[in-house]
């Protein structure tokens, strides 16, 4: 079961976590109503109005998977928030690749799996979470942010929450040591995955080339195979590949 660490107010969670991180059992959670320099991928910042969201990191020490699969890992920890974010608020969620969640085309859940390794295995894995739960304006310039407040129009339990999302990462993870349980998270990933529907999107490449393809599929190691328009496949990594949404490239 989780062990949660409440802090008053910290700059990144994952970052405190970090430092502790030696001294701390697996399943250690801090989290904070008032996160001031939250990080996301790419060094992407993260708003948070003081006790309205969740902002927190999840200690996994010695994870069931080699490094050459930790994408397992951001799996889990996506599907786990989308599954609870629907038992929630309802349908319409989905995982932007690699991790973010979305609901339809707006952000409301970003993370970033940071990973210590030993060799060929994971030595501990941090999971740094924010969801935009009550949050009710966005003041900052990104483009698309969403909360459960707006999507239902009422409050929700911060700390009920936390504790499903941070629940199932858990049990997901520790289920990864047999294969049929990867199977099957992959398999739920790829069903919430975010346009994964067979039709052509736009996208954009590191070099700033448009084109338009659909998701041919995603291996173990996180690698995106898009198949483009004109009927060639093309694998990228993360940051090489941009969804293209609303005119704002994301």
């Amino acid at each position: 079961m989780p062990h949660y660490i409440k802090v008053s107010q910290t700059a990144s969670t994952n970052t405190y976590l970090s430092r502790l991180a030696a001294t701390l059992p697996g399943g250690t959670v801090i989290y904070t109503p008032s996160q001031t320099a939250g990080r996301g991928q790419k060094g992407n910042s993260w708003e948070s109005e003081d006790g309205k969201n969740l902002t927190f990191s999840l200690l996994l020490k010695r994870p069931p998977v080699k490094a050459r699969d930790q994408f397992y890992l951001s799996e889990a920890a996506a599907i786990a928030v989308v599954e609870a974010l629907t038992e929630e608020a309802g349908q319409g969620f989905s995982v932007k690749w690699p991790n973010d969640v979305y609901w339809h085309d707006k952000k409301v859940c970003g993370m970033l799996l940071e990973n210590s390794l030993d060799g060929s295995d994971i030595a501990r894995c941090i999971v740094g979470i924010g969801i935009n739960v009550n949050q009710e304006r966005f003041l900052s310039d990104a483009p698309n942010p969403v909360s459960l407040i707006n999507i239902t129009g009422h409050e929700h339990d911060l700390m009920a929450l936390l504790k499903r999302v941070c629940s199932s990462i858990e049990q997901l993870v520790d289920s990864l040591g047999d294969d049929n349980a990867r199977i099957d998270l992959h398999q739920r990933y790829m069903a919430a995955l975010y346009r994964n529907d067979g039709k052509i999107y736009p996208y954009e490449d590191a070099t700033g080339h448009r084109f338009m393809a659909s998701i041919a599929s995603i291996a173990p190691d996180g690698t995106l195979t898009l198949l483009h328009e004109d009927g060639t496949r093309h694998d990228y990594l993360f940051k090489e590949v941009k969804h293209i949404i609303n005119s704002h490239v994301l």
